[in-house]
């Protein structure tokens, strides 16, 4: 698999893992949702809005903005609702970005002052691999934040969703073959 494929994978991958927080953390009353816990940003609500953040500021700068960084901790939406809305719609274009990337992509390089007010270079990879993986570690926060609620923590596991064979039995995706 190449880059762009693999990025490509990636996006989609986000996108489901996205769907299945949100639908588990929408079982959440407000208080639950609310609650002060351990971990980034100390609430699960606070932690899905900096994710959600996050890539926004990621996506602007491949689009050719984002050259400042604005408080990490900043709360987009203070309505669960809204906030699923929004996290809806910016992974349905990261993944439609995503699907038009195009390998002379990655002869791209990013600058841009981070939150500690340090000037920053990312070369086009490792700045997609970041913003991929920061959503990575901070659901895998919220997915021990909802192990001490009531609500089961959804199966976040690229392989389960990439091919969900493995745990539902469903046929591999077309195009893939499974190993004997």
């Amino acid at each position: 698999m190449d880059l762009t494929a693999h990025f490509q994978m990636l996006a989609v991958y986000n996108r489901v893992a996205n769907e299945r927080l949100y639908a588990s953390c929408g079982e959440l009353d407000d208080v639950e949702y609310r609650k002060p816990r351990r971990g980034s940003f100390g609430s699960i609500h606070a932690l899905l809005n900096h994710i959600l953040l996050a890539d926004r500021i990621w996506m602007s700068r491949f689009e050719g903005g984002g050259r400042s960084t604005p408080a990490l901790n900043t709360v987009l939406f203070e309505d669960f609702s809204e906030l699923r809305a929004a996290r809806i719609r910016e992974d349905g274009e990261i993944e439609s970005y995503f699907a038009q990337l195009r390998p002379s992509f990655f002869e791209r390089s990013f600058r841009y002052t981070n939150s500690k007010g340090l000037e920053c270079v990312e070369d086009a990879a490792i700045a997609i691999a970041h913003m991929l993986n920061h959503q990575t570690h901070h659901r895998g926060q919220i997915h021990v934040m909802l192990s001490q609620t009531a609500v089961t923590p959804p199966s976040l596991d690229l392989h389960r969703i990439i091919d969900p064979q493995d745990s539902d039995g469903l046929a591999a995706p077309a195009g893939r073959r499974r190993k004997q």
